[in-house]
């Protein structure tokens, strides 16, 4: 990382961070062009393990790039206010902000953890807590649940 002082190096320190964000940036590779998708997420974190799950349809781009390659990255973040510079220097103005980013092997949960992983989705978003979620039959046999086990992980912010 270049900027060394704005690193952060606690692995609680970047799960909270994480536990902050609402929308993860997934690129899957694979093709000619990484591919780019913003998506809503769980997380799951066992010890030092942490799990990254998504859901859509079953179908798409994204689909065919997990099959043939079956590794993806990952950026989320938390924007915070912007910090002007001194008028008449742009290049001194910056954001306040704190990031994730890492690496990980992507699949398919199976069917018999789908409401789990869906659940933490749910939780990841509905800050209310109340964590009573049904899903209806029909759109949940067409969501497609991923799965991305993180295997690198790297936090970044600039205080204000």
């Amino acid at each position: 990382m270049r900027r060394s002082d704005r690193e952060i190096t606690d692995f609680d320190a970047v799960i909270e961070v994480m536990s902050r964000c609402t929308v993860c940036h997934v690129a899957f590779g694979g093709g000619e062009y990484p591919y780019v998708v913003p998506m809503n997420f769980g997380m799951s974190v066992e010890g030092r393990d942490v799990t990254l799950y998504f859901h859509g349809a079953a179908e798409g781009k994204k689909h065919d790039l997990i099959k043939s390659c079956g590794r993806a990255a990952f950026s989320m973040a938390v924007v915070g206010d912007v910090v002007l510079g001194p008028p008449g220097d742009p290049c001194s103005s910056s954001i306040c902000y704190e990031s994730v980013t890492g690496t990980g092997d992507i699949d398919y949960v199976p069917e018999s953890g789908k409401l789990a992983a869906l659940d933490r989705i749910m939780h990841q978003c509905d800050r209310s807590g109340s964590g009573a979620y049904s899903y209806r039959s029909g759109p949940l046999e067409a969501t497609a649940v991923l799965r991305l086990r993180v295997n690198s992980l790297s936090g970044k912010r600039r205080k204000g």
